[in-house]
């Protein structure tokens, strides 16, 4: 039986039998057996595939013992869980971002604590002003899903953080306008704050504000699947957010 998951992962990427043959170091036809017969590659092979074609493992393979590894591989994506945000070192956040050489991601609803953190602010821009891409994701604060969450924390103020985080930045939106500055209207159920391969978590639970519900410390393992899963919800979220107005700083 063919392997048509793995045919479709090698167009939908456009990479060759033989680009991946050569970048996983196997003979070609050993890949053709992969695809045309079935044939259940080592699972060495199977996570350089999936790395290759950036996909998880398991969506090309069904071999229990991928499944196993695949959860195993997760869990060691997680270089530690603090079970409030304020117990996160002060430093951390920080020495995440200036570890990142490719991307600065940061998706809130405010985030107000670290838009009035101005070393926070030196850092965006020194990071801007290099090859980093850097994008800032706030919730919109006319949305439904805002004025829900401040509910949710005991609260009904969460618009009011968002503009005074918005205000915070505001210097940013001009003296460097690489800075992406985006709104999104949509329910988080987690705060993300991503620096290349490295992201904390920081989970949102009913009831309590963010600075007591726990983080994640993530880093990227090829075919662990946990670091993508958070991954991907950024690039969703920044992809259906919209650009910051004059009446989304002021209110008026």
């Amino acid at each position: 039986m063919s392997n048509e998951r793995l045919r479709s992962a090698l167009l939908a990427q456009g990479v060759t039998v033989q680009e991946l043959a050569d970048s996983i170091e196997v003979n070609p036809k050993t890949v053709e057996r992969w695809i045309t017969q079935g044939k259940v590659p080592y699972r060495r092979h199977q996570y350089a595939t999936a790395a290759k074609l950036n996909v998880d493992v398991t969506t090309l393979w069904d071999d229990s013992r991928a499944v196993a590894t695949s959860a195993d591989l997760s869990k060691a994506e997680i270089v530690t869980i603090y079970p409030h945000r304020h117990m996160v070192p002060n430093t951390l956040w920080r020495e995440i971002y200036e570890r990142a050489a490719s991307r600065v991601d940061v998706l809130v609803y405010s985030g107000l604590w670290l838009s009035e953190d101005p070393l926070f602010h030196d850092l965006l821009k020194r990071k801007a002003e290099g090859a980093t891409q850097v994008r800032i994701l706030l919730g919109d604060p006319d949305c439904e899903a805002v004025r829900q969450r401040g509910i949710d924390e005991g609260h009904r103020i969460m618009d009011g953080k968002i503009r005074n985080a918005l205000v915070n930045y505001r210097p940013l939106f001009t003296s460097h306008p690489d800075i992406g500055f985006r709104l999104h209207d949509g329910t988080l159920y987690n705060s993300l704050f991503r620096s290349d391969d490295e992201m904390l978590v920081n989970t949102h639970v009913y009831g309590i504000g963010a600075y007591m519900a726990p983080v994640l410390h993530l880093r990227r393992l090829p075919g662990g699947g946990l670091f993508d899963t958070y991954a991907n919800s950024i690039e969703q979220t920044w992809g259906s957010a919209r650009p910051v107005s004059d009446h989304d700083v002021t209110g008026a």
